[in-house]
């Protein structure tokens, strides 16, 4: 039997190893979206595929890996992973990704054995499917591009040229498509060496005792902290803009949530079914955001492991928008980025005091590409931008910072954006009012304008533009997303979600959502109004129509006016 210390010393150097992954794909990938974003879900498996330790990125990915290797388990079967193989599974009912998500896992064996499994998500860059880029209007499978259920990349070491050739004939950038991919298969070799190190040193055994313990741990933690919620069932609904093919028809998530002694249920029933175009996610993905939310609740501070979710119970409808049945189309993922916060809103009515108002409730993701002028190359790059998030019982909303679903990635830079591609940001900086009021006010978003210098592709991945950001205890919503086009001008257009060919001198701002506010807003200080409109979040004329604050020209407060205001 493993004793503590030796426990912990065995935790923190998977944990360790699963850093030295993230840190070797980010050295060798080819794609900005990897290795400045950090738009990857890496983790060490158990031999069930249970994943004991885990890298930050993408948070849904990695509860996701799980379930692409139990798939994978089911159905090559273990006796077909053998020392040195590396696998590639991107069907997306499986891999609980869309296709440009592939996840890249190799079997970990020491003393002839099987003992877990090194993952390796990213988002590569194309494999076919109908549009470059990004597909916003799928209807079907058929049309998302290669799909590959848990093929062999490296057969006990030795590379599979077979498998590495179709994807090459199978992508428009080929280079950067099967180089991204060769830096996945680096990463996961990298967490099957540091993982057979630690068997070495401390004997299978011991090993997988550990594992075991630490699941074992993970869950203690998550029931004593279920315990401590209040108990009961709160629904909510909210929506998507629409599927891509049905413009202007809102799609429906609901969410019902049970919180008892035992368990927490996140129940799908009565989200949209029969969605035609590509939003609709696969059940894993489903299960990984419902994992993010649960776990924000009862084990924030430790990392993830498979046990922290053994409370967890997420129910779904096969052929609905939550739980994608083949031959449905889910290039367009979004659905699980919003859906998150459709739990705390439902959550908000009985833990108000336990979590935030809505965030701008995006990820707002802009993609670019086309042929570079100055080098007459291909170019694909793209950004996530950030959001205001919601405010909460005790404090202000954060300003400008990435979503929720992904707390382990980063923006794109200025620079890098430039310098590879054919744009120029003409502006980037704070969204003023776009955060809720409210005793805590939401968090503002962001603006950034791209102007276009040759003709190009233009992509807005952004799913929560027509309905507001909520609020909690009579707070105000916060400010929609919204994209942009040639703002200002005759040809200007509003839009979301869209796929925009553009000629040179066209300009796209992506202006994100802000915050909902969390109580009354006369109730706030009029000192954190007047530094709200001293740093430039909140106008004058906000100041005096939403809180009853009214402004010296110095940025005091009126005292006199304020208090005739609030009256």
């Amino acid at each position: 039997m493993a004793d503590a210390v030796t426990t912990e010393i065995i935790r923190h150097g998977l944990l360790a190893a699963a850093e030295e992954i993230a840190r070797n794909l980010c050295r060798t990938a080819y794609n900005t979206v990897v290795y400045e974003i950090h738009d990857y879900g890496i983790g060490l498996h158990d031999v069930n595929g249970d994943v004991v330790a885990d890298a930050p990125g993408i948070a849904v990915f990695t509860r996701g890996n799980d379930a692409g290797i139990k798939h994978s388990m089911e159905f090559l079967g273990v006796d077909a992973m053998e020392p040195g193989d590396v696998f590639i599974l991107n069907y997306p009912y499986w891999s609980s990704a869309h296709t440009l998500d592939p996840l890249v896992f190799a079997p970990i064996h020491a003393e002839d054995q099987l003992i877990g499994f090194a993952s390796c998500r990213v988002h590569i860059t194309d494999l076919n499917q109908k549009d470059p880029g990004y597909v916003l209007d799928s209807t079907h499978k058929s049309q998302e591009g290669l799909m590959m259920p848990a093929s062999k990349l490296y057969r006990r070491g030795e590379r599979n040229d077979d498998v590495f050739n179709i994807i090459r004939f199978n992508s428009r950038m080929p280079k950067h498509t099967i180089g991204d991919i060769q830096a996945q298969v680096s990463a996961c070799v990298t967490g099957v060496r540091r993982t057979q190190e630690l068997a070495d040193k401390y004997g299978v055994a011991v090993l997988t005792e550990v594992m075991e313990s630490i699941h074992e741990h993970g869950e203690r933690l998550a029931r004593l902290a279920l315990a401590k919620l209040p108990k009961g069932t709160w629904s909510a609904v909210d929506y998507v803009d629409d599927d891509g093919i049905n413009k202007g028809e809102l799609v429906r998530l609901q969410c019902t949530v049970t919180v008892s002694d035992e368990e927490m249920v996140v129940d799908w029933t009565g989200s949209a079914e029969n969605v035609e175009g590509p939003i609709n996610l696969p059940v894993g993905q489903t299960a990984a955001l419902s994992s993010l939310i649960f776990k924000s609740l009862t084990t924030p501070n430790s990392p993830v492991v498979a046990g922290n979710f053994a409370p967890l119970r997420v129910i779904t409808v096969p052929g609905s928008v939550m739980h994608a049945v083949d031959p449905m189309p889910t290039f367009t993922l979004w659905t699980g980025l919003l859906a998150g916060e459709v739990i705390l809103r439902a959550l908000a009515q009985g833990m108000p005091e336990l979590v935030p108002a809505c965030s701008g409730g995006d990820v707002c993701s802009m993609m670019g590409l086309g042929i570079n002028p100055r080098t007459g190359e291909p170019w694909q790059e793209a950004t996530n931008e950030a959001v205001g998030y919601g405010g909460s019982a005790h404090h202000d909303g954060e300003d400008g910072i990435m979503h929720l679903s992904e707390p382990g990635c980063r923006n794109n830079p200025v620079e890098v954006l430039e310098a590879k591609s054919s744009m120029i940001i003409d502006h980037y900086g704070y969204r003023p009012d776009s955060g809720g009021a409210g005793e805590f006010r939401g968090g503002v978003g962001v603006s950034r304008s791209y102007r276009f210098t040759a003709p190009s592709t233009g992509i807005c991945l952004v799913y929560k533009t027509k309905t507001e950001p909520w609020s909690i205890g009579g707070g105000q919503e916060g400010r929609p997303n919204r994209i942009v086009l040639n703002p200002g001008t005759p040809r200007e257009v509003i839009q979301g979600g869209s796929y925009n060919k553009l000629d040179a001198g066209d300009v796209l701002v992506n202006a994100t959502g802000g915050g909902g506010g969390y109580g009354l807003p006369f109730k706030r200080d009029p000192l954190a109004v007047a530094r709200d409109v001293r740093n430039g979040f909140v106008s004058e004329e906000s100041a005096r129509n939403d809180y009853g604050v009214a402004m010296m020209e110095d940025f005091r407060v009126d005292e006199v006016a304020t208090a005739a205001l609030r009256a």
